[in-house]
């Protein structure tokens, strides 16, 4: 028994295990093969020169001075990026203003609930089961922004924050 345990084990048609000499041997190939190609590396170059960098910058950070109230609760919209457009006025709404007058012309059923769904829509989402989030049907679209028309203030903060010319 003691025998069988100490010995040397070998590959099943005899071989002995040469792993070791066979792994140097195959990086040293493929050392050699990375030598004798070229990878082709992207070189990242920037056609915006400083200055312009330094205005978009500053025009950034006027916009985020600015004071900007809302249209339908009066309070000033600490983050712009995230509000949408007045149906009426199209002057910025905090997001949670825009939610509160769609719920409120709602009338919502048992395990109903009204949701942001993207593209300035809400929907009217019902649940099988309430506490599963996650499996919803889609009720009714409501359509809080026009696809077509955009305000002044969306594109100029787009324009500014825009890699794409």
């Amino acid at each position: 028994m003691d025998k069988r345990r100490n010995k040397k084990r070998s590959n099943w048609n005899g071989q002995k295990n040469n792993q070791s000499k066979n792994q140097n041997q195959n990086q040293n190939q493929n050392n050699s093969e990375q030598k004798q190609k070229k990878v082709f590396q992207f070189n990242h170059t920037t056609y915006e020169n400083e200055e312009s960098k330094r205005e978009r910058q500053k025009a950034i950070q006027e916009i985020k001075t600015r004071e900007i109230i809302c249209a339908k609760c009066g309070q000033p919209i600490t983050e712009l990026a995230s509000s949408l457009c007045d149906k009426k006025s199209g002057d910025p709404i905090h997001f949670e203003c825009a939610l509160h007058e769609v719920e409120a012309g709602e009338t919502l059923g048992e395990k109903e609930k009204v949701a942001y769904i993207g593209q300035g829509r809400f929907g009217v989402l019902y649940f099988e089961n309430p506490r599963d989030q996650r499996k919803f049907t889609i009720k009714k679209i409501i359509e809080w922004e026009d696809r077509e028309k955009t305000s002044e203030w969306r594109d100029e903060l787009s324009g500014l924050y825009s890699k794409v010319e």
